[in-house]
């Protein structure tokens, strides 16, 4: 006779223990359990679903980090300029995505290269993808062409900001992320049937997919548009432009620190997957969740203190607007390897991250290139460093239970696993960098000889607000009141003076 150990929810086998002419009750029994199942599968995708949705307005939510970012750290004549270039960047996004981008990213099954299919998200819900996929990485894309907007801020015609940004959502990031992020690309570490050196690359939340592509493009963009006038002397000594108002970029920090924890834990896409069985049951994605957070705390965290001292001792001050640039090149160093490595490494990642940008930062200075949000030294140098982070530092373990299907897969170099990841992930800079100066850097000089790019010096020594959107962005008085005749007077009254003041 049957147990009910070895019971697989068969009516003969039910039929067995519960006695002659008891098929009835076994078939009910059964499908009852079935549709219990049934619920608990739904459960899993919704809540699957609802963290991913949260995550992605998470993520989202960091282009009002941006806009605070970039109003802060341009000079206030230029405010409304920048603002409305960062409402456009998700705006027009939104529809290049829509139309291309997803397709072109994640459109399988494709080549290598490029995705072929869902174009304006036909066939979307599949047993792939839903609407809310489409959203979440939405919000990553226009994230990259929101880098690229700060490092061509207060100089750029309103009109290349739309070419380039379209562009850029719509083409030049999508193919990058095919490669990297879908299961057909060719040096994805999801295409478990053809790893590159038997590794693939490893780059969780995009370090390289995300940064790199946006800070490269705006290097182009800043190189070929070349300075801000009077931001290098006629001796060629630099002079800070600074922006106008501290108190945004603080605020524009703490919204994309608020918004990096949906960018690196959110890119599990879902958090209700099992590690462990038996007394482990507590131990499963929504631990890496967790861990992720941790490892993005701890090296923006760490990049911020080393950025405040490192800056005191070579400037001798305690630059708030620094630490705000030091905390954001740690998040974006550690998010490559965010689920791959321990706590303790992602402070290895933010200590090196800083001195990345401060490193980026003065030799800007010597090639006389102008970056108002130090974007490109920030993303691109401190993203291409977090790239070589996780191939040095990423776990074994943890490499198996986020990346799943091959347990003899390589992993970092100083935890023991080889050089494989590193060679791939070396690959991965030089790609990135070849593909977007080959796609961007024509794009922008095309511009810049059609006349479109640069604004011109009369506009940019008034200021874009006023030339270009029809007013500044703060208002010091009323119009109304300014245009009423004053009826009263007041003047200084000196001490001992017998006059008074003249009221009319």
């Amino acid at each position: 006779m049957a147990t009910w150990a070895t019971l697989d929810c068969s009516s003969a086998q039910l039929a067995s223990l519960l006695g002659p002419n008891a098929t009835g009750a076994a078939d009910f029994i059964c499908s009852q359990f079935a549709v219990v199942s049934s619920k608990l599968s739904d459960t899993a995708y919704a809540v699957d679903t609802t963290y991913l949705l949260f995550s992605a307005y998470l993520v989202f939510s960091m282009q009002l980090g941006f806009a605070m970012l970039c109003a802060g750290s341009v000079r206030a004549k230029n405010t409304m300029n920048i603002m409305l270039t960062n409402v456009l960047d998700a705006a027009t996004g939104g529809l290049f995505y829509y139309l291309f981008g997803f397709a072109f990213a994640f459109g399988g099954p494709s080549n290598g290269f490029i995705g072929r299919h869902f174009f304006g998200l036909k066939d979307i819900p599949s047993d792939s993808f839903d609407y809310s996929h489409f959203l979440y990485q939405w919000a990553f894309a226009i994230a990259a062409a929101g880098i690229t907007s700060g490092s061509i801020a207060e100089r750029t015609q309103f009109v290349a900001y739309l070419i380039y940004s379209s562009f850029l959502t719509g083409f030049v990031y999508p193919v990058v992320s095919h490669w990297f992020w879908s299961t057909d690309g060719w040096a994805s570490a999801a295409n478990t049937q053809n790893l590159l050196f038997g590794s693939g690359v490893i780059d969780f939340a995009g370090s390289g997919v995300v940064h790199m592509v946006g800070g490269i493009a705006g290097l182009w963009g800043a190189f070929i548009e070349g300075p801000r006038i009077g931001r290098f002397d006629h001796s060629g000594r630099s002079v800070a432009l600074r922006g106008h108002s501290a108190t945004l970029v603080v605020l524009g920090t703490f919204l994309l620190w608020f918004g990096w924890y949906g960018f690196n834990p959110g890119s599990f896409t879902k958090i209700l997957s099992p590690y462990g069985t038996g007394s482990m049951s507590y131990y499963g994605q929504w631990s890496a969740v967790g861990r992720t957070a941790v490892t993005t705390t701890l090296a923006g965290c760490t990049a911020a203190l080393t950025t405040l001292f490192g800056k005191r001792i070579l400037s001798g001050h305690w630059n708030v607007t620094d630490v705000c640039n030091g905390l954001l090149g740690g998040f974006a160093a550690i998010t490559g390897g965010c689920s791959v490595v321990e706590p303790w490494a992602a402070i290895v990642c933010g200590f090196v991250a800083a001195i990345v940008l401060i490193s980026c930062n003065k030799l800007a200075e010597k090639v006389k290139y102008d970056d108002p949000l130090e974007a490109a030294q920030l993303h691109g140098g401190c993203g291409a460093w977090g790239i070589i982070f996780t191939a040095l530092f990423a776990t074994k373990k943890y490499v198996n239970e986020v990346y799943p299907g091959k347990p003899d897969r390589p992993y970092g170099l100083f935890m023991g696993g080889g050089g494989k990841m590193l060679g791939a992930h070396l690959l991965q800079i030089v790609v990135i960098i070849g593909w977007v100066s080959a796609t961007m850097g024509p794009l922008f000089f095309v511009l810049h000889k059609l006349k479109l790019l640069r604004i011109s010096a009369e506009d940019e020594m008034a200021g874009m607000d006023l030339t270009r959107h029809g007013g500044f962005a703060y208002a010091y008085h009323d119009d109304e009141d300014s245009q009423k005749p004053a009826t009263i007077q007041l003047r200084k009254i000196e001490p001992n003076s017998s006059s008074t003041p003249t009221s009319v």
